[in-house]
């Protein structure tokens, strides 16, 4: 297996807008995340990763673009930007940033123009069609809600819009588009930063002809989809981005995929293939949905956790890269969504970082992740900002006239917000966040979650985290091992083992509050064993072959095998 820096890194994503607000404006900005790079130098972060910080209307906080060569002003300038970067590189981290080219802000000056007339020279910069029989073009459904078309009247015409109505589809049949597109990469990279995270770039490309969807009852994410995600032609660009720009630069490139297994994702992520590093994939991000999607809200399963990223393990190993995350900006908080964040905030999300780092790939920690931050349940709608919410809320509780309380109970479930409240640095005024008003509420728990007193505290989820990425930094098999599944059956325990050359990881992590008892498989035969780390005091009496586990325990030992049988080792 070849290694590579990209491999061995531990990401941090920024979310600007909500991490640290240098001059009181209440939002998040550039001079913020300046001040805190020692803290995330010391955590033991090699890669920063940014949401979007380009000049934006914030329809859909930076991915709606309207200047890919400027930076967003409430943000900063570009002069703080390129401070920045420098200081990152200073301290030997890297920078990369979000690339989100599915579609622009419909203040860019592009569809500005594409939208002024039929015969303007960028009209093809997007997707634009005819109605039919009075109603939109076709039958696809927006991620936000409602039609993907959006009618004009400026040209008696109407254009395609995945997300927003804000955020129309760039054209990426017309070359003139492509060419745009790989000018401004290269300009940045140029820039020197360190690659980009890409942002829903299985979109690219659109079914020909755009039909309707004939079975819409039948929609995975929502109707239309199989007609505009992970199409053949999809891959032709990006391999055409990579040979043409991403392949003349030692760079991190991560690609958001939703709707793929493994099987497609080495399609995006194989070597050889010259498309991506690795991508997100979603489908554990979906054990919790019912077959209403995301909204509805269904209590997750350890077995169908085992069962999917089991098989990006192995079918990914050797062949591609895995990205690890439980949280980023789209997702809720972890703990409260996979572990316990009441009684056993502490140990579950201590259990969840243990595992995203003792798996085969590159582990993402999500700004606040790594001291436990939790879901937020606001008590009004008015209170929330993501325009995915306020499209749902209005769909479903004002023009479908669902329960208002059910729908909120959704929101609190699942809803963006829950990541986007203020980072906690301290107990005072707003968390640190802002000395001014916030863009949104902060979590009111901040007086007792919080950096400077995780900071204080030797035995908080931040040390532990601090401790997790050490020792992924020390041994090699936490980056490169061999996953292998035990007790596949056990409906609490999530046990496996990492094998790399002559080193050995044995994983045991009891998902819940329960006390179950861990059987070491016979064919698991060890000769020695050290407790590298765990989320409760170490236990001196344990026997490594049978004991019991607290509520969200986490172990993780090295061990040397009798006879090197870690393959094909059985289910009980």
């Amino acid at each position: 297996m070849k290694k590579t820096w990209w491999k061995e890194a531990v990401v941090y994503q920024i979310y600007p807008r909500s991490f640290q607000d240098s001059n009181g404006d209440g939002i998040g900005d550039l001079q913020g995340i300046l001040a805190k790079l020692d803290y995330l130098k010391d955590l033991g972060i090699d890669v920063i990763w940014l949401s979007p910080i380009y000049k934006s209307p914030n329809d859909d906080n930076g991915y709606d673009i309207s200047d890919y060569y400027d930076i967003m002003d409430e943000f900063g300038t570009m002069e703080d930007f390129d401070r920045l970067l420098a200081e990152v590189h200073n301290r030997g981290m890297k920078l990369i940033m979000d690339l989100v080219v599915n579609h622009t802000s419909d203040e860019h000056p592009w569809f500005i123009e594409s939208r002024s007339s039929k015969d303007n020279a960028k009209r093809d910069y997007y997707i634009w069609r005819h109605g039919k029989e009075g109603k939109e073009p076709n039958n696809w459904e927006s991620f936000f809600s409602g039609s993907v078309w959006e009618y004009d009247e400026t040209t008696d015409e109407y254009y395609l819009h995945l997300f927003s109505k804000k955020q129309p589809d760039l054209n990426w049949e017309n070359p003139a588009v492509i060419d745009e597109i790989h000018k401004m990469v290269k300009w940045w990279l140029d820039k020197g930063i360190d690659g980009f995270r890409v942002d829903a770039i299985n979109h690219i490309g659109k079914a020909d002809g755009l039909p309707d969807d004939p079975h819409p009852e039948e929609n995975f994410w929502t109707v239309g989809y199989r007609y505009f995600a992970n199409l053949p032609k999809v891959h032709k660009q990006i391999r055409s981005l990579h040979q043409e720009v991403l392949s003349r630069y030692d760079i991190m490139t991560v690609g958001e995929t939703s709707g793929v297994g493994p099987t497609e994702a080495l399609l995006y992520v194989e070597e050889g293939r010259e498309e991506f590093n690795m991508v997100f994939q979603f489908e554990h991000m979906s054990i919790d949905s019912g077959p209403g999607g995301k909204w509805d809200v269904r209590p997750w399963s350890l077995l169908d956790l085992k069962s999917v990223m089991g098989k990006w393990q192995k079918e990914l190993y050797g062949r591609g890269w895995n990205a690890l995350y439980f949280n980023n900006h789209d997702q809720p908080r972890a703990v409260s969504r996979f572990g316990d964040d009441a009684k056993y905030w502490k140990e579950s999300a201590k259990l969840l970082a243990t595992y995203i780092h003792t798996l085969c790939g590159t582990p993402y920690v999500y700004q606040g992740e790594e001291i436990g931050m939790t879901n937020v349940a606001f008590d009004t709608i008015d209170a929330y900002r993501d325009v995915e919410i306020l499209n749902m809320y209005k769909e479903k509780a004002v023009e479908q006239g669902q329960d208002a309380k059910t729908v909120m109970h959704s929101i609190y479930a699942k809803g963006r917000d829950n990541s986007r409240t203020p980072m906690q640095w301290d107990a005072g005024l707003q968390a640190g966040f802002t000395t001014g008003t916030p863009w949104i509420q902060v979590n009111p728990n901040y007086t007792r979650i919080n950096v400077k007193q995780q900071l204080q505290d030797s035995d908080s989820i931040l040390a532990y985290y601090r401790q997790l990425i050490r020792l992924r930094k020390q041994h090699e098999v936490m980056v490169y091992g061999d996953y292998q599944l035990i007790l596949a059956d056990h409906p609490e325990i999530y046990a496996y083992t990492r094998t790399f050359g002559d080193a050995h990881l044995l994983v045991v992590l009891n998902f819940f509050a329960g006390t179950p008892v861990f059987q070491l498989p016979a064919q698991l035969e060890l000769r020695s064993f050290k407790l590298l780390i765990s989320n409760y005091p170490e236990d001196s009496a344990t026997n490594i072959e049978t004991f019991t586990l607290r509520p969200y325990e986490a172990r993780v030992y090295a061990y040397e095998n009798e006879h090197e049988k870690t393959k094909n080792i059985g289910s009980k």
